[in-house]
């Protein structure tokens, strides 16, 4: 859930001189070969994923923009897509891995039931009281530039200088996206597309080692000639 998928960036690598001696005559003796492309990166798409049906009220999606801010292990703080939230043995809101909500929240041990509306707010009816109980409130994590982040492991991510630092607003207001309860955000990559893009991969190899092997009959050919 909330996985991301990534983007390969290439980049044209060094030019550099030669010197063909038939144009040196015409003023042109400097002639310019690329060595060819490279990996410059890769990146993160954060394009919006299907939102999955679970039933569970644990389960949160995010519909729009923005992250979950959670706590690590040692303390430090990471930013996730992945919604699939469940209670330890404290009472908290932690992810699969056990890293509880920033800002944490706790729900009472009596709970009966739990519901999360669209902003955020989380409401739980207890057995001692007949009206629910608002036991806290969600927050989202916005990032000029997602593609930035680094990933962590675990669906996290964490902020470098390119993502810039978090701004934090309520769920459905400042362009934040809404909270949707009962369903996960489930990955972005598509398997119809990405066999498409393989197959166009494999066919432009092909083609490639076509022209190779042409090229490569043809200085055959003229090597023997002279025979």
């Amino acid at each position: 859930p909330g996985y991301k998928k990534n983007r390969v960036n290439f980049e044209d690598l060094m030019y550099r001189a030669t010197i063909n001696e038939s144009l040196k005559t015409a003023g042109t003796a400097n002639n310019f070969q690329g060595v060819g492309v490279g990996v410059v990166d890769s990146s993160k798409v954060f394009s919006q994923g299907q939102l999955k049906n679970t039933a569970s009220p644990y389960d949160l999606a995010i519909q729009g923009k923005g992250f979950f801010e959670v706590i690590k292990a040692d303390g430090s703080l990471a930013y996730t897509r992945n919604g699939s939230f469940k209670v330890d043995q404290n009472g908290l809101l932690v992810t699969a891995n056990g890293h509880a909500l920033s800002p944490s929240i706790t729900i009472p041990s009596d709970a009966k039931s739990i519901s999360i509306k669209n902003d955020g707010t989380v409401v739980v009816t207890v057995a001692s009281q007949t009206d629910p109980v608002e036991v806290g409130k969600l927050r989202l994590a916005y990032f000029n530039n997602a593609e930035g982040l680094t990933p962590d492991g675990g669906n996290l991510y964490l902020p470098t200088e390119k993502s810039g630092q978090p701004t934090y607003g309520t769920p459905g207001s400042d362009g934040m996206g809404q909270v949707v309860q009962g369903f996960i955000e489930a990955s972005n990559v598509q398997i119809t597309e990405e066999l498409v893009n393989m197959i166009m991969a494999q066919r432009a190899y092909e083609i490639n080692s076509k022209v190779v092997q042409a090229s490569d009959e043809m200085l055959s050919l003229a090597n023997n000639l002279r025979r």
